[in-house]
């Protein structure tokens, strides 16, 4: 199951596989409307000699005209997709060209084009007059024309597309919509309103007793998924503990542990087999179990606009917007434990991101190249104060305060002007007490 979901997202995200339906498809179709044009009887058409009365040599010019011309466009519309490509990379992150290479739009567009050329080749075919014999297929060539003209109403609506494509904004927004997906998937639950904690108090001293076979990494890549289930039923068959030592988005070398099994015996080839099965590693990171790569991507947009070279402070502050809301999405989210029990007997030692390291992710690099930003630095205050309305969650608040009194350090240091650091911590001095106030009145059961 892992492996065929892998294979759905390559297909997902390559330029050929939906042209290639689409081109399949005008096949059909053009094989379609011959037959039907060399089996059915003129004389309705002929009440249509408008429409359909182009004789042979008239239709084969036209065909002709629509295939070349088609070429000519598809040649253009790559030409275009090149530029958007180098200009998405060095303007923003070479991170986010998979995502238009995974334009269901731009792979749409292809489709019709050369799917318009096919099938005027096919028809162009059949086309016969003079000692062959005379034969002009009138319906398929008149289909001909309407695809012709739907051709060029694709390519103003593509030049469109794409002149929107490359917006910072939009660029920004479809990581976020994209990142909040994976979140809404991954973490469908809600926390509870009364405070609840993030700890697991299941105990795991005996653990230090038992004795643990690793599987080593095959090969040398990012860990793109993990089929949980599949772990689940192999400790459960062996009677064992699965535990993960790497998560997924997380670089794993060859030859270094991935996952380890606790057993008494060793390893037996098809448990490894099965093992290694369960993890898709790949040399890059995508978005399907792993939200932080959409972090990941709208961090990376934002240092590229702070950066010396550029300092877009604009861009920046959309970013920083953008990951409050995805942050506020996972905020009041029930996040699974890392121990997986089933029947009350643990069985698996999962690895996974929690509310901390996302909010790490978020902003600690961002404000690290800030330093005397005034107006990232404000708007990242106002990002903890936002977060902080959507939890009720103890240690999710005492991340926010960390996050509260890293950046008051920052300010105290980089801000140059008295007024304006002032003022940066006079709202820091009141978000840390808001808080700290929050904390201090929840019980100690409940940090």
């Amino acid at each position: 199951m892992n492996k065929l979901k892998q294979l759905c997202s390559n297909l997902r995200s390559s330029f050929w596989f939906v042209p290639s339906l689409i081109l399949l498809g005008s096949i059909a179709l053009a094989i379609a409307l011959i037959n039907v044009d060399s089996a059915s009887n003129d004389r309705w058409l002929a009440q249509w000699s408008h429409l359909f009365g182009a004789g042979a040599e008239g239709s084969r010019g036209m065909m002709s005209t629509i295939a070349s011309s088609m070429m000519t466009v598809v040649g253009v519309t790559f030409s275009m997709i090149l530029v958007v490509l180098a200009l998405a990379s060095s303007q923003y992150t070479s991170r986010i060209l998979r995502n238009f290479i995974r334009s269901r739009v731009t792979q749409i567009v292809l489709g019709i084009f050369a799917g318009i050329f096919t099938y005027c080749l096919i028809v162009l075919r059949t086309i016969r007059s003079g000692d062959e014999g005379t034969f002009v297929p009138s319906l398929a060539v008149f289909f001909g024309l309407v695809m012709a003209l739907g051709g060029v109403g694709t390519l103003m609506f593509f030049i469109h597309h794409i002149a929107s494509s490359i917006q910072a904004s939009n660029i920004i927004a479809s990581v976020a919509n994209e990142t909040i997906r994976t979140i809404e998937r991954l973490f469908p639950e809600h926390l509870e309103l009364k405070p609840t904690n993030d700890k697991d108090n299941t105990t795991l001293d005996f653990l230090t007793e038992w004795n643990w076979n690793t599987v080593l990494a095959k090969k040398n890549g990012y860990i793109q998924s993990v089929d949980n289930q599949a772990l689940l039923r192999i400790a459960k068959d062996k009677k064992s503990i699965v535990r993960m030592e790497r998560c997924i988005g997380e670089f794993v070398v060859q030859d270094t542990p991935l996952v380890s099994l606790s057993l008494k015996d060793t390893l037996d080839q098809d448990t490894i087999n099965d093992l290694l099965a369960s993890f898709v590693i790949s040399h890059y990171r995508t978005l399907e179990q792993d939200a932080a790569f959409g972090i990941k991507q709208i961090v990376d947009v934002a240092l590229k606009a702070l950066s010396p070279g550029i300092i877009d402070t604009t861009t920046a502050v959309m970013c920083v917007d953008y990951l409050t809301a995805i942050l506020a999405q996972m905020a009041n989210r029930k996040i699974p434990s890392s121990y997986r029990s089933e029947d009350g007997v643990l069985r698996v030692i999962a690895k996974t991101h929690c509310f901390d390291s996302m909010l790490s992710e978020s902003f600690n690099q961002i404000r690290s190249i800030a330093k005397g930003d005034v107006i990232i630095i404000t708007r990242m205050i106002d990002a903890f104060q936002i977060l902080d309305g959507f939890t009720s969650n103890p240690q999710r608040r005492r991340s926010l305060l960390n996050q509260v009194q890293w950046t008051a350090e920052i300010a105290k240091s980089s801000v140059e002007s008295f007024h304006e650091r002032e003022k940066i911590n006079a709202r820091l001095r009141h978000m840390s007490k808001i808080l700290a106030a929050e904390l201090a009145s929840c019980t100690e059961e409940e940090i």
